[in-house]
């Protein structure tokens, strides 16, 4: 009697063919635990269920941990990886060119919150047809670790001491530029961040999220045995080696209207407050007391804060045509001679 193979288990694909691994991209190079690696996964997951082609979207990002992380996602998509803090100029020349990919950047609290504000500010009020990601961790991940505009007010660093500054609150920067879509979440609260994901690629204008995504790596007790504080003064280097434990990804699970207490890696907790079901986030005003409310007490409030459909967005403003200009031909995009010649006689 021949033996044949079991058949296997039909897989899951999207409307338009394809299955979740093909939304993948490179293996990630960030440290195991890191809320990054989950936001990626969560890009993953809104563009399959979306039925999304990859070869639709074109990816941005500037300088950080948190600008490395579009390798790991939609492999086939267009992209371009930008110099610190100018992913917005970037995002804003593609758009022009082609307007009909989808844009998603991804930025880091340092790339956005302190090089890249002027440009964060402008991309904002201009409503530039994109997804706007911060990875925000309050920390220069990618250089040992040293403050962010966002780290709040008396942060303890093992190199840096301590932060004696106000945390800048970016979505209160967002609102204030005009910003037409504001979110806030938790990069372990996949569930969320899924949905808000979904929300902001069907935004026809600029959608902001600031996602809190822990950084494993520069939260460490200073008088543990395994710190890098305590080996730096114990050690006796035979190689210039640095070592980062892995660690579980932090994740949680809670209704709407609640407030949760999550502990992060090194011990310090933080207070999430997900939005109440009967929120109105069409009232900026609101959302902006909210939000200061919520700096006030320490919270981190998650969700849709506001959202505005009626404001133009930035192709309207240019009056660009519905043909995309890299898909126009020359007889288009460039004027006749006989123009040239004519702006050339006004100045003779």
């Amino acid at each position: 009697m021949a033996i044949t193979d079991a058949p296997s288990a039909k897989k899951r694909i999207n409307t338009i063919g394809l299955e979740r691994a093909d939304y993948k991209g490179k293996p990630s190079t960030l440290c195991k635990g890191c809320g990054h690696d989950s936001i990626s996964s969560r890009i993953i997951e809104a563009c399959y269920e979306l039925s999304i082609s990859p070869t639709q979207v074109i990816k941005l990002s500037g300088i950080g941990c948190s600008s490395k992380s579009p390798a790991y996602w939609l492999g086939r998509a267009h992209g371009f990886n930008g110099t610190h803090g100018r992913m917005p100029s970037i995002a804003t020349g593609a758009v022009v060119a082609n307007h009909k990919l989808i844009a998603i950047g991804v930025s880091g609290d340092g790339d956005t919150g302190n090089i890249g504000m002027g440009q964060f500010k402008h991309i904002m009020r201009r409503n530039l047809p994109m997804v706007y990601i911060v990875e925000n961790n309050g920390v220069y991940g990618l250089t040992k670790g040293q403050f962010s505009a966002t780290a709040d007010v008396g942060s303890q660093s093992k190199y840096y001491g301590l932060n004696e500054f106000p945390a800048i609150d970016l979505c209160m920067e967002a609102l204030v530029a005009d910003c037409t879509f504001v979110a806030r979440s938790f990069a372990g609260d996949p569930k969320q961040v899924t949905q808000l994901l979904k929300a902001a690629i069907s935004h026809e204008g600029t959608a902001f999220l600031d996602i809190i995504s822990p950084c494993v790596t520069f939260n460490n007790h200073d008088d543990s045995t395994k710190s890098y504080t305590w080996g730096r003064s114990h050690e006796d280097p035979v190689h210039d080696l640095t070592y980062v434990a892995p660690q579980e990804e932090i994740r949680v699970d809670y209704e709407a209207g609640k407030v949760q207490l999550v502990e992060m890696h090194d011990g310090s907790l933080i207070q999430l407050h997900k939005l109440e079901e009967d929120y109105d986030p069409t009232n900026r005003i609101d959302a902006l007391r909210l939000l200061d409310h919520a700096r006030a007490n320490r919270e981190f409030v998650t969700g849709l804060l506001f959202v505005d459909r009626s404001r133009p967005g930035f192709i309207e403003y240019e009056k660009l045509s519905n043909r995309p200009l890299a898909r126009l031909p020359n007889n288009r995009l460039r004027p006749p001679r006989e123009a040239l010649d004519e702006v050339m006689a006004e100045f003779r």
